[in-house]
């Protein structure tokens, strides 16, 4: 469905509701939307291309907002695939269309693309580079690592949009949550998970292309994914900046606990409950053995303090409380304030393994003491979790 960004700007993306997992890994239980956008003026720009699993309805879209026009510029400002399958297509149906991108974008094209003759017909642009269209103007800003090497964003000058790539997406289908946020109760929640999960880990590549964006001072944010961005714009920068520099968004703690029989699983209940008699004005919970582990990684980069409460396996850490850690190590995750309650019924393992993990992570406080477990909770264990809240809201 092709819609008006302005007058000049149409936005020819496509919604696949039909995705059950957003790169293999994602849960995405309102589908996803492939952004691309059109820009008319003396010259035409298409701004990307979209996933092949919609490639239909995108040409489609395309040929409805070109209106019998030749487009003279493809813009690539990611190469992944859900963002560059129809390179190939387009540059096939416009024989004089010129592929525009960054030199690292075209030296990864004949990997994509093989034996195509690119040669000839690939304008690489470079930092603070522009493209004349007519009365309006793309300005190219290099956003490397944000979240591919290779990745830059542009911002129309005369309407002071920028075109942000994967920066500001979010999950869901724009047909569920509106194609301008209208419907969108919620932008930071599935924005939040998008972030922490696709881009967690290059925080410092995001806080160096806020720092080029934000003097811009943009009216529109049109991202690859989500919806486009026109108002209270200065709330959605505040988050990236917020989550780019690892800081806290919500006060509170996250408890996420790995339970084989159950016995884990009360641990972690009442230690909420212990929590909230102390005044903490939220405790959020994740049964790391059911829940999705991408909204697991969400709330532990969202609250500043985090209780891991897991079983001990094969003289280790249970397998999903191992994989949530593992996952945070990957995704950088850093400056919080960690408490640890590990179960054994012979051996307790889980508290070293789990030390030693965090131990590799930046920043990491561990709170004392380490809560240990035999099996079930007793009466005589709540002393040691009192203490061990005490330590953790303090």
């Amino acid at each position: 469905m092709i819609k008006a960004i302005s007058s000049s700007i149409k936005y020819i993306g496509v919604d696949d509701i039909d995705l059950d997992l957003f790169e293999s890994q994602y849960i995405v239980p309102e589908g996803m939307s492939y952004n691309s956008y059109v820009i008319l003026d003396d010259k035409v720009a298409i701004l990307d291309t979209v996933d092949r699993r919609k490639g239909d309805d995108w040409l489609r879209n395309l040929d409805d907002a070109l209106g019998g026009r030749l487009p003279d510029y493809l813009i690539v400002h990611h190469m992944e695939p859900d963002h560059s399958a129809l390179i190939l297509a387009v540059m096939q149906k416009y024989p004089g269309l010129l592929l525009v991108t960054s030199a690292k974008a075209s030296a990864m094209l004949g990997q994509f693309f093989d034996a195509v003759p690119f040669e000839g017909r690939i304008r690489i642009v470079k930092e603070g580079e522009e493209l004349p269209l007519g009365t309006h103007s793309l300005r190219f800003l290099m956003a490397p690592m944000v979240h591919w090497p290779e990745v830059m964003v542009s911002f129309e000058q005369k309407e002071r949009v920028l075109f942000s790539a994967d920066a500001f997406g979010k999950f869901g289908a724009l047909s569920k949550c509106g194609y301008f946020g209208e419907e969108d109760g919620d932008w930071a929640c599935e924005a939040r998970r998008y972030y922490f999960n696709i881009c967690g880990k290059y925080g410092l590549p995001v806080q160096i292309l806020l720092k080029k964006v934000l003097p811009l001072a943009p009216e529109v944010i049109a991202p690859l994914h989500g919806p486009v961005l026109r108002e209270e714009l200065g709330s959605y920068l505040g988050l990236y900046q917020t989550w780019s520099s690892y800081g806290v968004e919500s006060e509170g703690v996250f408890i996420a606990y790995a339970s084989i029989h159950g016995g884990t699983a009360e641990v972690a209940e009442k230690l909420a409950e212990i929590l909230k008699a102390k005044g903490c004005p939220k405790v959020a919970l994740s049964d790391l053995t059911r829940d999705d582990m991408a909204e697991a990684v969400e709330d532990a980069f969202r609250y500043g303090r985090m209780v891991v409460a897991a079983a001990s396996y094969d003289a280790g850490l249970f397998t999903p409380a191992w994989n949530f850690l593992h996952v945070l190590q990957m995704k950088a995750y850093q400056q919080r304030k960690v408490a640890l309650v590990e179960n054994g019924s012979w051996a307790p393992s889980a508290g070293k393994v789990m030390k030693e993990m965090f131990g590799a992570m930046k920043d990491i406080t561990l709170v004392e003491p380490l809560v240990t477990i035999r099996s079930r909770m007793k009466e005589s264990d709540i002393p040691s979790l009192e203490a061990l809240a005490e330590a953790i809201l303090q």
